[in-house]
């Protein structure tokens, strides 16, 4: 009976989100308010310990939205400059065949929009390219959706990897090798589902070499990156690397009847990249070990005390999430925004007054999904001081036993298609993932990435990104269809995680 009350918040916000169509907001307002009420009345939760919970989450609260506002923001400069649109109206110059259009920019060039920005751009900004491409309007949807999916972990300037070492207080250093090397099979699959889908079979064999090449560029540069300490820019990096590859495989393949110019690259594609440029330099800079010991002299942290509840479930004492303002990601990012837009008023590509419009805009985006995510963040706080989480993990472990690592993935993609996130599937079900991983004794580092990989696969179908990109497609009301093309291969595609999971326990 406490298994399946623990349960209850959670299965409140997959009726409301999924049954409903509530959005993250309100879903999660609900299921921090049911969480609230059980954790008091069932599980012997008192006010202090509350309280304190709540102080907690809002501290990872706002570790992780200072990553996801500055990288929206970064997006939003380059974006009024027209810099996003520059590099839309290159790419499809580059090749006439449609299986390689698709995997340039249906694959690389999304992952590199979800490297820098995500939150349904890679597919807003690519699927109206492919529908002028003579892409079918579903599968240009599709498309770029799937192909990204891979890059959603460590892209956003790895807001949702920031989120799972928030929720499971564990190092970069422990997740990020096991993450990434998930997340590279992934981008493996990615690329051949796109490929499936641009032109069937044909275009797959057609093109599994270009594939193979592309996927060791992009996850490759991924995980050095990842495990390397810069894993803010990994998903970055890893579609500019994926980008640079396709290209040259493209250039290699041009015949005389693509009468199209060649690409050069000119002053103007080098200021539309600018933006980026300036976040690697800066990146290299702050996390380079000499700078980056230097500037941890300020901080927000809050020593916490032991927590018990009346029925004896202990919390340990220790600090919170500890932000360093000044080699914080979002920092980072908020340098690289404010250096992009004087770059580009310098070149006259920006009007007097557009710094107040970029940042109304950036907020009225932001915002709905910012308590979305204080509220979700809120409740999985509380679940856990309360015990919640570990009567979950201890009725898995029970109920599940050996096919756990197998649902594990599925777990993090039911929680990125229900919240619309993988960085939300993360704060929900990353130390539910960890307790259970704990519990059985299974490697928490190889579940954890299974959950995140999961999410990243999961994340988007999720109702909310569907309807963004079918928004710029022309495909408004048309939601289902474009769901029902990609639910059998993101199923595929986390099974295959499952399987991987499975067999990397084992060895």
């Amino acid at each position: 009976m406490d298994t399946l009350l623990a349960t209850l918040p959670i299965l409140l916000i997959l009726i409301l989100m999924l049954g409903l169509r509530w959005n993250a907001a309100r879903a999660g307002t609900a299921g921090w308010a049911l969480a609230l009420l059980i954790a008091i009345v069932v599980f012997g939760s008192g006010a202090q310990l509350l309280g304190l919970a709540h102080i907690k989450a809002i501290l990872l609260t706002l570790d992780v939205l200072l990553i996801i506002w500055n990288a929206f923001l970064l997006y939003r400069v380059t974006e009024a400059a027209g810099a996003i649109q520059m590099l839309s109206n290159t790419i499809p110059r580059i090749t006439s065949d449609q299986g390689m259009q698709a995997l340039l920019i249906g694959w690389a060039f999304a992952s590199f929009l979800q490297g820098v920005g995500g939150f349904g751009v890679p597919t807003a900004v690519t699927a109206p390219l492919l529908v002028g491409l003579g892409f079918h309007p579903v599968a240009a949807v599709a498309i770029p959706s799937l192909g990204h999916a891979w890059s959603v972990t460590f892209g956003s300037l790895a807001s949702s990897f920031q989120a799972l070492q928030s929720a499971t207080d564990l190092s970069w250093q422990v997740l990020a090798p096991a993450s990434a090397i998930f997340l590279a099979i992934a981008c493996l699959a990615c690329g051949y589902v796109v490929a499936h889908l641009a032109d069937g079979w044909s275009s797959v064999r057609r093109h599994s070499l270009h594939i193979l090449v592309m996927a060791t560029a992009m996850g490759g540069s991924q995980y050095l990156l990842a495990v390397s300490g810069m894993w803010t820019i990994a998903g970055l990096g890893g579609g500019t690397m994926g980008l640079v590859a396709g290209l040259l495989i493209s250039a290699s393949q041009k015949s005389d009847k693509d009468s199209e110019p060649p690409i050069k690259l000119d002053r103007e594609l080098l200021l539309a990249m600018s933006g980026y440029i300036a976040l690697v330099v800066f990146t290299l800079i702050l996390r380079n070990p000499a700078v980056y010991e230097r500037l941890d002299m300020l901080a927000i942290r809050v020593q916490f005390p032991q927590l018990t509840t009346r029925l004896g479930f202990t919390t340990p004492a220790g600090y919170g999430r500890q932000i360093y303002l000044l080699r914080h990601a979002g920092s980072i990012l908020a340098l690289s925004s404010a250096f992009t837009y004087w770059l580009y008023r310098r070149a006259g590509l920006l009007k007097t007054g557009s710094g107040r419009e970029i940042l109304l805009s950036t907020i009225k985006r932001m915002a709905p999904s910012s308590f979305g995510i204080l509220m979700l963040v809120s409740m999985a706080v509380i679940m856990n001081h309360a015990g919640m989480t570990e009567t979950i993990a201890n009725g898995i472990a029970v109920g599940v036993g050996t096919l756990y690592p197998f649902a594990s993935p599925f777990i993090g993609a039911l929680g990125a298609f229900m919240t619309g996130s993988n960085t939300n599937s993360n704060v929900v079900f990353a130390q539910l993932q960890l307790r259970t991983a704990q519990v059985i004794g299974l490697s928490a580092p190889i579940i954890l990435a299974a959950q995140t990989t999961g999410g990243a696969l999961g994340s988007v179908i999720a109702p909310a990104k569907i309807i963004v990109g079918t928004a710029t497609a022309g495909l408004k009301g048309h939601e289902g269809h474009v769901l029902h093309r990609m639910a059998g291969y993101t199923i595929l595609l986390v099974g295959l995680i499952g399987i991987l999971t499975w067999f990397a326990l084992a060895i």
